[in-house]
């Protein structure tokens, strides 16, 4: 005879309240001391004109002290359910990918703001609690403040927690020309034998 051990229902619910704990809902957010974008609208506009979402992408971005873009990134995010846990290493994973780590400093110089793209209105979801909690917990590991959380749906788009927002961009919306507060993107590394030769021979 095989004994087992089955899984206990306190089990289970503990399982499913820790995952519930991971979300943020709209009051602990706002109660949260998030910094205000001076101007939202040209972060939203530039962020889509550079990336381009459809729904279900999530982008991260790295502001300066001046709201200046640094760096970001965009990736897909289709789950099957929303858990704060997964969506903090997706975008800690990101953030690795595109600019290094301020833990060495003291406060936090520079700010990371997140826009997703999603279907349905602009209403508070449990998967908008999700990528709160998710972006808090990345900025902490990665020495950054935490910043706005904007959706971007059909109707436009919203920084969840401050009642602003406005109807472009939206999810049908064509890319507008890039905000003036980003940086340039920079010029192609070049350098080694090849790049030498093509130098050479432009000179001529």
């Amino acid at each position: 005879m095989t004994f087992g051990f089955a899984p206990s229902s306190a089990a289970s619910l503990s399982s499913s309240a820790a995952t519930a704990t991971r979300l943020l809902e709209p009051a602990e957010w706002a109660a949260a001391g998030i910094p205000l974008l001076r101007n939202p609208r040209e972060v939203v506009s530039g962020l889509h004109a550079r990336h381009r979402p459809e729904p279900a992408t999530a982008i991260v971005a790295v502001l300066d002290p001046d709201e200046r873009l640094c760096a970001s990134a965009s990736f897909n995010s289709r789950r099957a359910a929303a858990d704060g846990w997964m969506f903090r290493n997706a975008l800690l994973a990101q953030l690795r990918r595109v600019i290094p780590h301020d833990l060495r400093r003291r406060t936090p110089v520079r700010t990371a703001v997140l826009l997703y793209c999603r279907e349905g209105d602009a209403r508070w979801t449990e998967e908008d609690g999700a990528w709160m909690w998710g972006l808090r917990d990345a900025c902490t590991l990665h020495g950054l403040r935490c910043g706005a959380y904007i959706t971007l749906t059909r109707d436009g788009w919203q920084v969840l927690g401050e009642g602003r927002g406005g109807r472009r961009p939206n999810t049908a919306s064509p890319p507008e020309p890039f905000a003036t507060s980003e940086s340039p993107l920079p010029q192609p590394r070049t350098g080694g034998v090849a790049s030498d030769v093509l130098r050479r021979a432009a000179a001529r």
